[in-house]
């Protein structure tokens, strides 16, 4: 079988869509290729923040974001950035929310979240944006019915709910305006090889349940897939700490395939030992959850010693657990004050009698027999010691409490809110392994998105983003939204190149 477009999109999260909707919008015949049944990949699962600078929608918020704020904070924070594709970044960003905004299907608001770096050009509570709610009812039915649900339900084979937020807000809307203007979505589609015409990319060789079809882009591809997160073989060869299991990609996504393509006509690779890492709550399925804004408790390695301050941002957090082979798994120990219930955010948490169950929690009515029961020897002076900088208000071995991302979630009542004793018995023990949102290492982009040969040069009719390419921001993750702000603008410059032709 054989079918022609203008533009193919290989992919279906924030950067995909984004892009699949101005090709269509602006005359290109596009197809969007989904290897599974649903719409959204991890974007879906995603609380829709988006790191786009110097828009409109933070102005209307009156903070104190700015085009030239960004890039102050990106020059403190960045590890020899590629300096033209931050400008093209930098420029791109307004531009793209207010093409997005002019549309009737966007509209977007400022919430906030602390930046995850106390730097230069930081804006006080963030300038990430997100996309505000809409309801499945105010969707055309197939529509509603592609879109990924989030995790807690994906994970569970349930259906999402009757309003759709964050991350699902925001591919709801981008399908929603696609289709509107014409443009078609396959899923069932894995796309594993590249079709190429005396060195241009002319189209894609996707395996469907019916064999293969070759389905051809005239002006160009855009490979805007997740990385290769579930791919072990892969992990293992590039050195990715965590493992498949852990990450938070959905199943059936994410083994490398559409970057392999690339790769097989010439393309260059970089970062391909990054991701976007978080502490993941271990289930007992295996499986791990993304895990943030812990509220009380203390992160333990092997012996029950804390490494780091445990209200950093989640991929600071996640780096920290990736330094040492015994901080994996680590031990969060929290006490009864919530009940029994973790005092954290997981996504999601499970069933805490199911944890305990399965040994993924541990209870104790003592923190000697918690230390007995896991092997942990230094527990006990360990949370003796926090608790007492809990009373004083100072942690002095690793400051926490004293960045405004570090009191974002807390709501302790002590001298320093992100401080709270471990005090109330029975105690627990979850375990805690190093998750991801996905790899960030990948195909090597230039200003406009165009996929680089690996002897220089770009390769014609070829473009990536998402985290099918390798990161603008290296292995920094500067605030929430990072990952789909950049991909949602590297795909409109993808475009806005192929519209230049």
């Amino acid at each position: 079988m054989t079918d022609s477009y203008d533009v193919v999109v290989v992919g279906s999260g924030g950067g995909a869509l984004t892009a699949a909707y101005l090709a269509q919008k602006h005359g290109l015949r596009t197809v969007v290729l989904e290897k599974t049944r649903y719409v959204g990949g991890t974007s879906a699962y995603s609380g829709g923040a988006c790191w786009l600078p110097g828009s409109e929608v933070q102005q209307r918020a009156s903070i104190a974001d700015s085009t030239a704020s960004a890039r102050t904070y990106l020059d403190a924070i960045l590890e020899n950035p590629d300096a033209a594709k931050i400008e093209a970044f930098l420029a791109e960003a307004p531009r793209l929310v207010a093409e997005l905004e002019a549309d009737d299907a966007f509209t977007f608001e400022w919430l906030p979240f602390p930046e995850y770096y106390d730097a230069p050009g930081r804006v006080s509570s963030g300038r990430s944006i997100q996309p505000t709610n809409i309801k499945r009812a105010d969707l055309p039915a197939d529509v509603a019915a592609l879109v990924r649900p989030p995790v807690e339900l994906d994970r569970a084979g349930l259906p999402g709910r009757n309003t759709l937020s964050g991350g699902q807000s925001l591919i709801a809307r981008l399908l929603l305006a696609f289709t509107r203007d014409g443009g078609t979505v396959l899923t069932g589609h894995s796309v594993e090889e590249l079709v190429t015409d005396e060195g241009r990319v002319t189209g894609v060789v996707a395996h469907v349940e019916a064999g293969e079809t070759t389905i051809y882009g005239t002006r160009g591809v855009v490979i805007a897939s997740g990385g290769f997160e579930h791919n072990p073989e892969w992990r293992t060869r590039y050195g990715v700490p965590g493992d498949a299991t852990w990450s938070m990609a959905p199943e059936g996504t994410n083994m490398g395939e559409p970057i392999a393509a690339a790769v097989a006509v010439g393309a260059a690779t970089d970062l391909l030992d990054q991701g976007w890492f978080c502490p993941g709550l271990e289930h007992p399925d295996g499986h791990g959850s993304f895990t943030l804004g812990f509220r009380s408790g203390v992160i333990v390695n092997a012996s029950g010693q804390r490494y780091a301050n445990e209200c950093l941002p989640y991929d600071r957090f996640g780096r920290e657990m990736a330094k040492s082979a015994d901080r994996i798994p680590s031990w969060f120990v929290f006490d009864s004050r919530e009940g029994g219930r973790l005092p954290a955010i997981a996504m999601p948490e499970g069933d805490p009698e199911a944890h305990l169950a399965a040994g993924t929690w541990v209870r104790a009515d003592s923190l000697a027999e918690l230390a007995a029961t896991l092997s942990l020897p230094r527990l006990e002076e360990t949370v003796e010691r926090f608790n007492g900088f809990c009373e004083t208000g100072l942690d002095e071995d690793f400051g926490r409490g004293t960045d405004e991302y570090d009191t974002f979630f807390a709501g302790g009542d002590g001298p320093n809110k992100a401080l709270v004793g471990v005090t109330h018995a029975p105690f627990f023990a979850a375990r805690f392994v190093l998750s991801d949102l996905g790899t960030k290492g990948g195909l090597v982009t230039d200003v406009a998105g165009r996929v680089q040969r690996t002897g220089g040069g770009s390769i014609d009719g070829l473009y990536a983003t998402s985290n099918a390419a390798a990161s603008v921001v290296g292995a920094i993750y500067p605030g929430p939204g990072a990952p789909l702000g950049t991909a949602m603008v590297f795909g409109s410059l993808a475009v806005q190149d192929m519209l230049s032709e």
